[in-house]
Parts: C-alpha cells; sequence; structure tokens
C-alpha cells in the first residue's frame, strides 16, 4: 500500500514537471516569435533628392541598390513636383521600395509663388523679414505659419503629393520655425555663441501674429524686454506650427495617405530650439533626425534621444523612426546606431541620405537584417 501512494506521488510529481516544461517551451516559442516579428517589423529609410533631367533607368538602378541593401523605403524630394513624384513613384515600387514624399514645408527657399508676396515671411524681434534677411543661411526662408495666404500655399503642396497614386505618405520637413538655437556642433561654422535667444534670430514678429496674439492675450510681444519667458507667447508659436501638421493630417487622410516629418531630435529638445512639440500632434510617424555629431555627442546618443522620443509619444498612435547622419559613421558607428535605435523602441531607421551610403554602410545595412 505504501508503495502504491510513493508510485502515485511520483507520478502525479512528474505529471506537474511535464506541464510546467510544456508551459515554458511554449512562453519561449512565443517570446522568440515576438522578437522575430519585431525584428522584420523594423523599417529601413532613406532620403533622397530628385533631379528631372536624370534618367529612369539611372533612378531604377538606384532604387535596385537600395532594395537588395535592405532599405524598404525612400523618401523623396521632388521641390514639390507632383508630375515628378508621379514618374519616380512606380519606378521604386517596382523595385520593391515604399515611397514616401518629402517636402520642405515652412521653410520654402526659392518659392516661385512665395517670392510675390514678401509679406507671406516670418520676422525676426528686429523686424527684420526672411524675405530679404535670411538668419544663419541663404537658402532660410520661412514662411509665416498664422498667415492664411502663406499657410493655405503650403498646404495646396500638402495636397499635390497626397494625391500622387502609390505614394504611403506625406512627409513634412522643416516644419517649425527658424532656429532659435542652433545645435552647438554647429556653432563655430558660423562663429556664434548662443547662450540666450538673440531677437536676430527670434521669429514670428509679423503684423498679423503679434496682432492676433494681443487681441487674445492683451499683451505685445513687441514690448517684452525677455520674450523667451513668456509662456503664452512661445505656446502661441508652438500652437501655430501643431495647426499646420493638424491640417496637413487632414489632408493627407482625405486622400488615403499617412502623414510623416522629419522632426528635432526628441520634444523638449525640439521645443527649446525650434518652436517644434510633435509629441502633441496629429501624425502617423515622425523620423527625428538623431543627428549625433551635430550636439558634440557619441553615438550612444541616439539611444537616449530615441528612448525619449518613444516615452513622449507613449499612449499616441505615432511611430518613431530614428533619423541618423551617416557621413561621418564608420560601419561599425552604423552598426551600433542600429542596434541602439532597435533596442530602445523605434520602429525603425532612416539613413541620410541616400548619396552619402558606402558600400560598407549598405553591407552593415544588409547584415543587420
Amino acid at each position: 500500500m505504501k508503495l502504491f501512494k510513493l508510485f502515485l506521488i511520483l507520478v502525479t510529481i512528474c505529471f506537474f514537471s511535464c506541464v510546467e516544461k510544456q508551459k515554458s517551451d511554449a512562453e519561449d516559442t512565443a517570446e522568440n516569435k515576438i522578437d522575430k516579428t519585431k525584428g522584420q517589423d523594423f523599417k529601413y529609410w532613406t532620403w533622397i533628392t530628385a533631379n528631372q533631367e536624370r534618367e529612369d533607368t539611372s533612378y531604377q538602378k538606384e532604387f535596385a541598390k537600395y532594395k537588395v541593401n535592405g532599405i524598404d523605403a525612400v523618401l523623396i524630394n521632388t521641390n514639390t513636383d507632383p508630375k515628378l513624384l508621379e514618374r519616380l513613384t512606380p519606378i521604386a515600387k517596382k523595385e520593391g521600395l515604399e515611397v514616401h514624399a518629402w517636402i520642405m514645408a515652412m521653410n520654402r527657399p526659392g518659392d516661385t509663388v512665395a517670392l510675390k508676396h514678401p509679406d507671406w515671411y516670418t520676422v525676426n524681434k528686429e523686424g527684420k523679414s526672411c524675405f530679404d534677411t535670411r538668419p544663419y543661411v541663404d537658402y532660410y526662408q520661412w514662411l509665416c505659419p498664422t498667415r492664411k495666404a502663406s499657410r493655405e500655399h503650403v498646404l495646396s503642396l500638402v495636397e499635390g503629393l497626397s494625391k500622387v497614386e502609390g505614394v504611403e505618405t506625406v512627409h513634412l520637413d522643416y516644419i517649425r520655425f527658424s532656429d532659435i538655437f542652433l545645435p552647438i556642433g554647429l556653432l563655430p561654422k558660423y562663429n556664434l555663441k548662443q547662450e540666450v535667444e538673440l531677437p536676430e534670430f527670434d521669429f514670428c514678429y509679423c503684423d498679423v501674429c503679434v496682432a492676433e496674439f494681443e487681441r487674445t492675450y492683451h499683451k505685445n510681444p513687441r514690448d517684452f524686454d525677455n520674450p523667451a519667458i513668456d509662456m503664452e507667447w512661445k505656446q502661441f508659436r508652438l500652437n501655430k506650427i501643431k495647426a499646420v501638421v493638424d491640417e496637413a493630417y487632414e489632408i493627407a487622410h482625405k486622400h488615403g495617405k499617412r502623414l510623416s516629418a522629419a522632426v528635432f531630435p526628441y520634444p523638449e529638445m525640439a521645443d527649446h530650439m525650434v518652436r517644434q512639440r510633435w509629441d502633441k500632434w496629429n501624425i502617423d510617424m515622425v523620423l527625428p533626425m538623431i543627428y549625433n555629431n551635430f550636439y558634440n555627442e557619441g553615438i550612444d546618443w541616439i539611444g537616449f534621444a530615441t528612448k525619449q522620443g518613444v516615452a513622449d509619444l507613449e499612449g499616441k498612435n505615432t511611430e518613431l523612426h530614428t533619423g541618423v547622419f551617416v557621413p561621418p559613421m564608420s560601419g561599425e558607428d552604423l552598426r551600433q546606431a542600429i542596434n541602439l535605435a532597435k533596442t530602445n523602441g523605434a520602429k525603425g531607421i532612416s539613413f541620410f541620405d541616400g548619396n552619402a551610403l558606402t558600400d560598407e554602410h549598405l553591407q552593415v545595412i544588409k547584415e543587420s537584417k
């Protein structure tokens, strides 16, 4: 009898041990499956600028090179020309690439329509307009997001691109104000110190912005001794950029497209540097430009900034895809950047730009998939 009881106990122990092992094996399999799925979903992008003069065969070879080396998507700058985008989209798609229409939004250098309207441009605290006095570089020609005509002009360009068949997203770049602070690594290039907000880089004090702000808040920002500490004035401008994005979102979705944007590294930093608070926007995807060398930071900073952006987007239906600047990177640097983006929650990584990708870079990208 005792032997029979002992036998029953041993059988019971063996049974539960087997059940626990099966459960553990099942959990391991599920974990591996999830990890594998994450790897498959991690998207590789690159930005490229198109040229009307280039032949289709040249683009076909470029797109094929990207695809064979692991790139999934191309963000194409056609200078807002929907006809050129219509021409290139089927070529890229035939090679297996997603196509995203890249547009310079609020900064519109050489825009022949806008240049006929000097009043459309942003004005700094000194009263100087981007129309003829440009901050930092000659291609900084920023339009005011408050003026109805300039805003509608930008949105009409978004609509033109969003109508192109086969495009996945309209991709907003320069969707902000001009830099109140440059990245610290770029300051020596301009022989600048920017320890406080300087009036020549502080926009927009045009008549329309000032009048609208004054109607609401009963104070004139032109009279501020230190505009940097007036939170209503700062928020007013953040909201004006958000309004453009939110309208662009509606337009893109109306035409069956999504909206994406190139943004500064993480929301708090973007807020401080360029009046851009992208975690508050209605948008499907953001590609923060985590260009570590611009900020005198190491490769590990890519992980920090990615993690910060992902945390700020928690609970929102917005994907984050890390953007990196490849020209100064070795193959090993790029390998680390990809891993840092993956392990810190990004849904993908974008490389600026296609022309800068060396054979070594492409090999690393291919191997990392």
